[in-house]
């Protein structure tokens, strides 16, 4: 396919299939004694920590190729309770200092 690159590949160019990438991922956490976690864990680690952190849903969205928020939001909404309480606060802190 012309332009089209893979993200992982071997020295030659070729691509890594994605169970070698499972495995070689697998044997990295074990090797550093890391907790247990998918190489598409990663993802998901992703998209809540960068909700959590107050990163625009649109923006998650679009960085994990979701074809609307509303994938994105309908997924990941368990981390979101915790965030209407921040943004209730927020709010109600801007409105303080406009008094």
């Amino acid at each position: 396919m012309a332009g089209y690159r893979h993200v992982f590949t071997r020295p030659d160019g070729s691509p890594v299939t994605p169970d070698r990438l499972t495995q070689d991922f697998s044997a990295l956490v074990q090797k550093h004694d890391l907790p247990h976690l998918t190489f598409h864990g990663l993802r998901h680690a992703f998209a809540t920590l960068g909700l959590v952190a107050g990163t625009n849903p649109k923006v998650v969205s679009e960085a994990l190729g979701h074809s609307s928020v509303r994938i994105t939001l309908d997924l990941y909404s368990h981390v979101l309770p915790n965030m209407q309480d921040e943004l209730a606060g927020a709010v109600a802190n801007l409105l303080k200092r406009e008094s």
